[in-house]
């Protein structure tokens, strides 16, 4: 399987799809503004929609914002299922809402082709990096299919289940990396406010129980106030908006996704929505009325 469509070529998109065309797969290109030239350069051909893409291609990678966005480019005017052929593969390697997953999956099954659910973790530069970790929903059969190329992208990929499981194990991971993210500037401001040296409690606590990747990259972002967008805090609270839309629909409560999901509003309140999610930080030095000192 050589012909691939990617489509959606912005942040994420952008140097996955550069990664597959290094490897020597053809790749035909769409998005909502024109295609980079250096995508172009590489060897990849720009189409004028997602059906010519669909129409071209073996199996289809869709990487764009959030689900309405997924539903217009699968079933939308001009859209894959106007292009899509028996034995096809799709996939969504977007982070939406995994009931809205199983819906689209059923729809592409029924046109005869396989639907994956392939989110990644690892923001832009695990993208840059081809170092994400991809966590895939859908038959294994098409799973199999896809690897070469899941592998081409990223180090950690793991089939989790049927469709739907990648994107709640992807919602799973946001919870984690948010309510960490938090815990981590909890206890910068506390050892702050209390007189320590935040980056030697930082560098201590690296050393214990309570060392995370996210205390080593997020902490060293916090401690010199570094909030330029790896991965913006608007996104972030899209994933948690799915995370409690889907709590309570199953009629769980996740009280630190919501706390977590408030301070991410109070930091859109104070202008920070483009903010890195690093910067929930800030949110909690409004409230204590004290700024980590930076580094």
């Amino acid at each position: 399987m050589k012909d691939i469509g990617f489509i959606g070529l912005g942040t994420m998109g952008r140097p996955m799809a550069g990664h597959l065309l290094a490897a020597g797969y053809r790749l035909f290109l769409h998005d909502v503004v024109p295609v980079a030239p250096e995508l172009i350069a590489a060897g990849g051909t720009a189409c004028e929609s997602a059906r010519q893409v669909a129409q071209e291609a073996d199996a289809v990678i869709i990487m764009v914002p959030d689900t309405p966005h997924v539903e217009a480019v699968l079933f939308g005017q001009g859209g894959v299922a106007e292009g899509i052929s028996k034995g096809m593969i799709v996939t969504d390697m977007s982070s939406i809402s995994p009931l809205a997953t199983k819906e689209f999956a059923r729809w592409i099954d029924a046109l005869g082709a396989d639907y994956l659910d392939a989110p990644v973790s690892g923001g832009e530069v695990g993208a840059k990096a081809a170092s994400l970790t991809i966590m895939v929903g859908g038959r294994e059969r098409a799973f199999n299919a896809m690897k070469p190329l899941f592998e081409t992208m990223g180090k950690n990929v793991t089939h989790v289940g049927g469709n739907g499981d990648g994107q709640t194990t992807k919602v799973a991971n946001q919870i984690i990396v948010a309510l960490t993210i938090e815990a981590v500037s909890e206890a910068l401001l506390f050892a702050s406010k209390a007189g320590a040296d935040p980056a030697l409690v930082r560098q201590a606590l690296m050393g214990g129980f309570a060392s995370s990747r996210i205390l080593e990259v997020h902490g060293d972002r916090m401690l010199k106030r570094n909030f330029d967008p790896g991965f913006r805090i608007e996104l972030h609270q899209k994933d948690l908006n799915l995370a409690l839309e889907g709590a309570r629909a199953l009629g769980l409560s996740l009280p630190g996704t919501a706390a977590a999901q408030q301070l991410f509003n109070t930091c859109t309140a104070l202008g920070g929505k483009s903010w890195d999610h690093s910067a929930i930080l800030r949110a909690l030095e409004v409230m204590a009325g004290h700024e980590v000192a930076a580094a």
